[in-house]
């Protein structure tokens, strides 16, 4: 299968809501949330009023266009920071691929993408992740680093190199 990555515009809105519902973490075993989750202020700040001035993302496309995945990320400030916050001037990044589309590979292109972009316009990007999530073994291979812990939860960061 042959896979595009595209930015993504205020018309992939509706597809990064899917996204963001997949980016919920359910542990083997557990039954998913409700897709209501996502309308929850905490987690729609992630996509709502999607393609504003900091908003930058990516998303996967198989050979007939069909979106297969995302990543994405948004600056957060102050009042308004997520899950994922370092400082006001980090954006935080979100990421999700279909479930029949995982573990080929599709979110690490999508990512490494969306950091090479990232590196012009910003110092660093962060995230949230559960401990237990196979992605945080992407994150970590990708350079992250945890920079904080609150239980299961971990926030980490990705510096961007001088140069």
């Amino acid at each position: 299968m042959e896979i595009t990555c595209r930015l993504a515009t205020k018309e992939d809105q509706d597809f990064l809501w899917e996204m963001l519902y997949q980016a919920v973490y359910v542990a083997p075993g557990e039954a998913a949330p409700s897709r209501e989750i996502v309308r929850l202020p905490e987690l729609a700040k992630y996509v709502q009023d999607w393609g504003n001035r900091n908003d930058l993302g990516m998303i996967a496309e198989d050979e007939n266009g069909m979106p297969l995945g995302a990543a994405w990320l948004r600056l957060f400030k102050g009042e308004k920071r997520g899950y994922g916050y370092v400082a006001d001037d980090i954006p935080e990044v979100s990421v999700a691929v279909l479930p029949e589309y995982r573990g080929q590979g599709i979110g690490a292109r999508l990512l490494e993408e969306l950091l090479r972009m990232a590196r012009a316009r910003w110092r660093g990007v962060s995230l949230s992740v559960q401990e237990q999530n196979p992605a945080a073994r992407l994150y970590l291979r990708l350079g992250f680093v945890e920079v904080n812990r609150q239980g299961d939860s971990l926030t980490m960061l990705l510096k961007n190199k001088p140069g």
